[in-house]
Formats: structure tokens, sequence, C-alpha cells
């Protein structure tokens, strides 16, 4: 049985890595670097989605550069849930989930009432509204850093861009495929300004896990793809700019024989008025918590850790939790153990994934802090 891992918020999370770098940088309220980083004034983060420090160490045979590169490195965690849009608002604004809000692949929307994608995002939501702390780009940018972020150009101005990401140039890249591209862009970047912040953002090894899984031959061979860039990145960028690689959730491919579907069970369903979160990680929005989460338990047993908000909370999962965002989260979290996952015919899409993530286990919560 898998075993839980709670993020280490303050002392080793992924929201600490910026915090870190602006201590270094010299920004207003960075008195701490808990991420270890070695001293610098001008960095390059490279953040690669989906990649966990299990699969970097597994794959270290075919991945050269950052087989070399583990040894100086060491593991983090993300937050919770262990998804996306959660883990790159923590990086971008140094914040816990509990205080940023952003709760998860979907939650509820607090201006609507109903569940909200920050991927996709809702036009009629004000991303300042639902997130307004300032982000590390924004404080940075105001004590004078360059700052620029290197993303697919289709995510110039969405709402999660600006949610986690607001602050400094924004430089698109228009063929994510076209590495020296790319690379002529972030070397760019990191030559700007005496003390420089560049964010570069790897989307392509995620899309191929949940389509092929982490065991593919696809995803190892994307994952090669990624080591070059890395290395040529390494190579390229002037010896006192320092470059961190690290990911935001790593991933479990779930067997078909290890799926559950919620409108297939409907005692499940009783008292639940609305499904958010994604397989791994089913948030619950209910009026009944206390009932809700003792017929999940009972019905899921070994298979997930099943929690009300209040008991998550209290273990540690969001980080401090400010009244401002708490019913963002769920009435009820259920957290799949070991490879198996809870579906909703509400969102078909998932039953097209092999590989997952969101919940608790060290597959998907460790993720890889390196820095060359």
């Amino acid at each position: 049985m898998s075993d839980l891992v709670l993020p280490a918020y303050g002392s080793g999370s992924l929201g600490d890595v910026l915090t870190g770098i602006g201590t270094h940088l010299g920004l207003p309220g960075c008195r701490e670097d808990s991420a270890g980083l070695p001293d610098g004034s001008r960095w390059v983060v490279l953040l690669v989605d989906g990649l966990g420090w299990q699969q970097t160490r597994a794959a270290m045979a075919r991945t050269p550069f950052f087989a070399g590169a583990v040894g100086h490195g060491r593991a983090i965690t993300a937050g919770v849930p262990s998804t996306t849009a959660t883990s790159l608002t923590s990086l971008g604004t140094g914040l816990t989930p509990g205080q940023h809000g952003i709760a998860g692949y979907t939650f509820r929307n607090p201006h609507t009432h109903r569940i909200f994608s920050p991927l996709t995002w809702d036009p009629t939501t004000d991303p300042l509204a639902m997130q307004p702390m300032p982000t590390m780009f924004e404080r940075a940018r105001a004590d004078g850093v360059a700052v620029t972020s290197v993303l697919p150009a289709r995510f110039d101005g969405s709402g999660l861009t600006a949610v986690a990401l607001r602050g400094g140039t924004f430089v698109g890249v228009v063929d994510e495929h076209d590495d020296e591209a790319r690379l002529e862009q972030v070397l760019a970047a990191a030559s700007r300004g005496t003390r420089s912040l560049v964010y570069v953002y790897e989307r392509l090894l995620d899309h191929v896990g949940h389509g092929r899984g982490t065991a593919s031959r696809q995803w190892l061979e994307r994952l090669i793809q990624i080591d070059t860039f890395a290395e040529s990145l390494r190579e390229r960028l002037p010896d006192d700019v320092r470059l961190v690689v690290t990911g935001d959730h790593g991933m479990v491919d779930v067997p078909q024989d290890h799926r559950l579907v919620i409108e297939d069970e409907p005692e499940l369903l009783d008292g639940v008025d609305l499904i958010g979160g994604e397989a791994r990680l089913r948030q619950l929005y209910t009026s009944r918590p206390d009932t809700v989460a003792a017929r999940w338990t009972e019905r899921l047993g070994s298979l997930a850790w099943v929690r009300t908000r209040e008991e998550a909370h209290a273990e540690g999962w969001f980080g401090k939790l400010a009244p401002r965002v708490a019913d963002h989260f769920g009435d009820v979290l259920v957290a799949m153990r070991d490879d198996w996952a809870v579906l909703t015919r509400e969102v078909p899409g998932e039953f097209n994934l092999v590989g997952m993530h969101g919940s608790l286990t060290a597959a998907e919560m460790e993720i890889p802090l390196i820095c060359e």
C-alpha cells in the first residue's frame, strides 16, 4: 500500500522555489531560502509539466543531463492537489494552495457556485478577483529585476497566466517542438539586466503521459528530448546564470480494472451536490460532509484516503487555509491510493487518460529540484 506524502510547505515545496530565488535577488520580504539554492543574481527556471522525482530517477539511464544533475538535486513536494493549476500558482505566488485558492483541476467557483476549470477559465470570472495576491514575478519586477516568461503563445492573456504568472515580459513560443527557437528566446531573456528571472514552461511531457502513460515509449522519447534541451540550455547560458529544473507533479498510470465510476454506484452520489477535482483526487461539495465522508470511506476502504475539508486542513494538505478561499476546496476530499482512480461521467475525457495525478502518493507528490 502507498504511504501518504504530505507537502513540505515552507521547508521544501514548489512554492518555496521562487521565494528562495527572491532571497538571493534581495527582494523585499524574502528573508529565507528554504529551497537551499546557491547564490546568484540571474536565474532561469525550467518547469517540466508532469515530471516527478520518481520518474526522473527511473529514466536516468537514457537522460544523461538529468542523471548527472540529480546528484546536485533533491526531491521537493508539490502542494495538494498535485495538479498543474494549483502547482503553477504556488510556484508563481510563493503561497500555499490554502492561501491562493486555486484549489485543483476543477473546483467550486465562489462567484458562480458552479464547477470551474482554471485551465480553460470562465471568461465571466475576473482572474484578479479569484486570486488577488501578488506574484513573485510582480514583486521581482517592482524591485528592478528583468522578468520574462517564455510560454506557449496561446497562453498569452489566459486566466491562469494572469492568476499565477502575471508580471514581467511575456515571450510566446509559437512552435513548442522547435527547441532551437525556444533556446534563443530564453538566452535573450537571460541576458537582460544585471538581475534577471526567466521562467520557461515545458508542457508536452504531461500531454504524452496523460495520453500514453509514463511507461510508454513515447513518454520516454519526449523526456529524452527535454533532457537534450536542458543540457543545451545549460551549455549556452553564461556561467553566472543559474539554471533550475523542477516539475509540478508526478504521474501514476491507472489500469482499466482499477477505475471506479461514481455514477455506477448511486449510493456514492447521495448527498453530493457538486463533483470537482480529478480522477485521482475527487472534491465533493455537500451540506453533509461527515455523512458523505463516512459513506465513501466504507465503500473505498484501503483504496483511498477520505477526509473532510477540516480533517485535510488539520493534517496539512493545504497549508494555512485563508477564510476567503476555504470553500474553494471540497467539503470532502477523496485521494486515491496506489494506482486507483474514481471517474465521473460528467467529465468524459477522464476515461481516455492513462496517466493521472492529483493525489498524495510519492509518485505524484515528489518532484525534482535541480540547480546547475
